[in-house]
């Protein structure tokens, strides 16, 4: 009885200490992120303001702002997107319901993984040399929206493929039943089931954008400036169009610079909104994932 009491003695004394390493390790990553994200704020917040969102850094003009910076984000996201969407939808439309398991799609699967796995930095070589030079495209918005399509592409393929398997397979049956072809049960069967599932994957690809810096370095570049909007409406639109050839830093790229030129607290404040964009992303894909669920309910 006294071996019993002591064994039991000894599991619930070392079930206990586990317990305590486990929260422990929770509650650090909680203080982790709050520290980091309160120290950020701490420096940057109060170089915050109107202007600083409308205005462009100027040292000749004496102002600090990341307008700019903001509407080559936008072109930066809109452009990758429309390029990577329509080809890892239709990649996983391919490998999920049309191809079969074969070599070929094996070979698929390969290279999306391989390329989730090369660092950003290569991507930027890459970019720099072919969109830049080989296809003349140099330093402009659309190299850096080419180079990061082939960067979040793994990412919106594998998201369409897990959404599409999720789907039941008596949708598919009931509609083959019905004599539905198969791109009309694809149209409006499965992607509009899949829907959330391809959204979520879109919106951890904003957040891959977002945040990405070392390929935009070699491709996209690192000028700050507005787009001129001319005198009507026609000219604004021709403009706003010219400018996906012209060079642009993002907001990440132009937090490099600013760290680079010394401006700590101009970098601080590029990390604040930084930060609020990450939060809004995660914040999306949690509200789609909890409606998600409770419809699972």
């Amino acid at each position: 009885m006294e071996n019993g009491s002591l064994g039991g003695s000894r599991g619930k004394m070392g079930e206990i200490f586990w317990m305590a390493v486990i929260h422990g390790a929770a509650y650090c990553c909680v203080f982790l992120l709050l520290g980091m994200a309160g120290y950020i704020f701490f420096r940057g917040f109060r170089v915050l303001s109107l202007r600083f969102f409308y205005t462009v850094t100027s040292t000749w003009k004496g102002t600090v702002g990341i307008g700019g910076n903001l509407i080559n984000t936008v072109y930066i996201v809109v452009l990758t997107l429309l390029i990577a969407l329509p080809v890892g939808v239709g990649t996983a439309v391919y490998l999920n319901e049309y191809a079969r398991r074969n070599m070929f799609t094996c070979f698929i699967s390969f290279a999306l993984e391989i390329l989730a796995g090369i660092p950003s930095v290569i991507f930027g070589l890459f970019g720099m040399v072919f969109f830049g030079n080989v296809m003349g495209l140099g330093y402009s918005l659309l190299n850096g929206a080419l180079t990061l399509s082939m960067m979040v592409l793994p990412l919106i393929v594998k998201n369409t493929q897990a959404a599409l398997e999720a789907v039941p397979q008596s949708y598919r049956q009931g509609a083959v039943g019905l004599g539905a072809a198969k791109w009309y049960l694809i149209r409006t069967i499965l992607l509009p089931c899949a829907g959330k599932g391809i959204l979520t994957g879109v919106i951890l690809s904003v957040g891959r954008i977002m945040g990405e810096s070392a390929a935009l370095l070699f491709t996209a570049g690192s000028a700050r400036l507005l787009p001129g909007l001319g005198v009507g409406i026609a000219e604004m639109l021709e403009k706003l169009r010219n400018k996906i050839m012209e060079s642009g830093g993002t907001l990440t790229v132009e937090l490099y610079l600013q760290m680079q030129n010394g401006e700590y607290q101009t970098a601080f404040a590029i990390g604040c909104v930084l930060m609020i964009m990450a939060f809004l992303v995660q914040f999306a894909i949690k509200l789609i994932c909890g409606e998600d669920s409770h419809e699972k309910h």
